[in-house]
């Protein structure tokens, strides 16, 4: 397969490392609370400058004042928002926005999608459970009636909640169909717990609580396939972040061990060093390319041996597992210093640690991945 990105890829690419360029990725995250208020955690002036550059449409057709780029786009963009740290829901209102856009109505659509380009709305999604992104028993129902939809129950970990003016939320109907509603974070019936919960890169998550919510047909997206639409492209995007993160703390070892030396030698000249150094390299490489062939398969929109899921489930196999292996073998070839505080790299690890359990075990994906080719080989 071919993956060379078009020059309209590269451009926003080259557009995002101009964005985050001077984005200190070793900013400490704000205090829960100040003075009885939820802090923002929210990077607003960030926010604003991705909204002036275009890039929070970057996946928005024209007609919603934007781009009209593809999921590929979106994960170059997020690689560069990984070396930086960017504390901003570029992914999940990215995901959240194109979801509306591809299954949700029309009036709807028009009515938030060209105030999520001008950087006017953020959009977050409710992904729950333990391993994240990965598919687990919905916590909140579903029911419709004359007026419209009533949703209830209990869902944990959804980022950036509090700075969100809608909220994703997959729920199931009695049927068993799954629909997506866009939750105004205000809405009565909603309640957001504070006592929060702390991601392990420090960062807020929120618990919500979702008492008889009443939402007209406008605010739900029950179109078959939206859900996994949504899970899918928050998984890719999660392992472009882990590409770019991964890459970057492998620039900082290159460049650390290349300047530290013992016994008269720069370590990174030592074999043990070299060899170590060299594997981590290859786990990146594993990690774009099968980022890219899953990105490629929600592009594409086409019909292939298998599903997109088992190309996704691939990407996340080699996001998992590589970004582990990068941070510790850098953790470890720092020494000492890269438990600093006083130095990034111990950001980048918790960071790591949070994008390694939102994508969830490994092998749970090799299970899954096994399971449909059982289904392919029977089928």
């Amino acid at each position: 397969m071919d993956f060379t990105f078009t020059e309209e890829q590269q451009a926003a690419a080259e557009t995002a490392k101009a964005v985050f360029a001077d984005v200190p990725p070793d900013a400490v995250p704000s205090p829960a609370l100040t003075h009885g208020a939820v802090a923002d955690d929210l990077d607003r002036a960030l926010w604003a400058r991705l909204a002036d550059t275009d890039l929070l449409g970057l996946v928005l057709d024209p007609a919603h004042g934007g781009a009209g780029l593809d999921p590929i786009a979106l994960c170059l963009v997020l690689r560069e928002s990984a070396r930086a740290l960017a504390r901003v829901p570029l992914l999940e209102t990215s995901a959240v926005a194109l979801t509306l856009q591809r299954y949700g109505p029309a009036g709807t659509a028009a009515d938030l999608l060209l105030r999520v380009t001008r950087g006017e709305l953020v959009l977050t999604a409710a992904v729950h459970g333990r391993t994240g992104h990965d598919p687990a028993p919905l916590a909140v129902t579903a029911r419709r009636d004359h007026d419209g939809w009533t949703l209830a129950g209990r869902t944990s970990a959804v980022p950036w909640a509090h700075q969100a003016d809608r909220i994703a939320v997959p729920a199931h109907t009695p049927d068993g169909h799954t629909v997506l509603a866009l939750l105004p974070r205000t809405r009565t019936g909603l309640t957001l717990t504070l006592t929060d919960q702390y991601g392990t890169h420090g960062e807020r998550l929120a618990v919500l609580h979702l008492d008889d919510v009443r939402l007209d047909g406008t605010d739900v997206i029950d179109t078959e396939g939206a859900w996994e639409w949504l899970h899918g492209l928050l998984a890719t995007g999660t392992c472009a972040l882990a590409l770019g993160l991964g890459e970057q703390v492998l620039t900082m070892t290159s460049q650390y061990t290349g300047k530290r030396e013992q016994f008269g030698h720069p370590v990174a000249t030592f074999q043990a060093v070299a060899v170590q150094a060299a594997d981590r390299y290859i786990d990146l490489r594993a990690m774009e390319v099968t980022l890219w062939q899953a990105a490629w398969r929600l592009t594409a929109d086409t019909a292939g041996p298998l599903p997109a899921a088992a190309d996704i489930a691939v990407a996340k196999i080699w996001a998992s597992e590589g970004v582990r292996r990068v941070v510790q073998t850098a953790q470890h070839l720092h020494g000492g210093f890269g438990a600093d505080t006083d130095y990034p790299l111990h950001r980048y690890h918790a960071w790591a640690k949070h994008l390694e359990l939102a994508l969830g075990p490994a092998a749970q994906h090799e299970e899954a991945l096994g399971d449909l080719l059982a289904i392919h080989s029977l089928g």
